[in-house]
């Protein structure tokens, strides 16, 4: 996977999400996925918020990774939403988080959940490419970005 076209779609990007916290934030993109992928709200809710016990999905640099498992999934999705203001993540470098890429597997997708997340977090190591994602001025170029094409309109 060179790029993220394979787990996210235009529809699944949002730019200058408003959420107060990170409650929040599991509840504005939870509902997201579920209408886009027909799974209940609740069991999305609940899968994030399990992972996010065993350890902050704050991946460092302003960006997190929130992930898990769900049965009723062909296959992985992501979903993507730059905040208009940073929250608490109890990331690992302290550091309060503007980036998110939500990433829900089905529970046998071992290998290409593995290699999603690695994918993002290659794309989330990428501090000139986090830049370009905070100064994109739409949806698309934040897409054009994620799926490794020129951005005209980013930053």
């Amino acid at each position: 996977m060179n790029d993220l076209s394979d787990i996210l779609t235009p529809d699944a990007v949002e730019a200058d999400l408003v959420v107060a916290n990170k409650k929040a934030l599991f509840q504005l993109v939870g509902a997201s996925a579920a209408r886009r992928t027909g799974l209940d709200q609740k069991a999305i809710l609940a899968c994030l918020n399990a992972r996010e016990k065993l350890g902050s999905t704050g991946f460092g640099g302003g960006a997190a990774i929130p992930h898990g498992k769900l049965d009723g999934l062909p296959r992985v999705v992501g979903h993507f939403a730059r905040l208009s203001t940073p929250i608490d993540f109890g990331a690992v470098d302290g550091l309060p988080v503007d980036l998110v890429f939500l990433l829900l597997s089905p529970p046998d997708a071992g290998a290409d959940h593995l290699k999603a997340l690695a994918a993002v977090s290659r794309v989330f190591r990428d501090r000139a490419l986090l830049a370009k994602l905070r100064g994109a001025r739409s949806k698309d170029a934040l897409y054009a970005l994620l799926a490794g094409q020129d951005a005209r309109d980013a930053a």
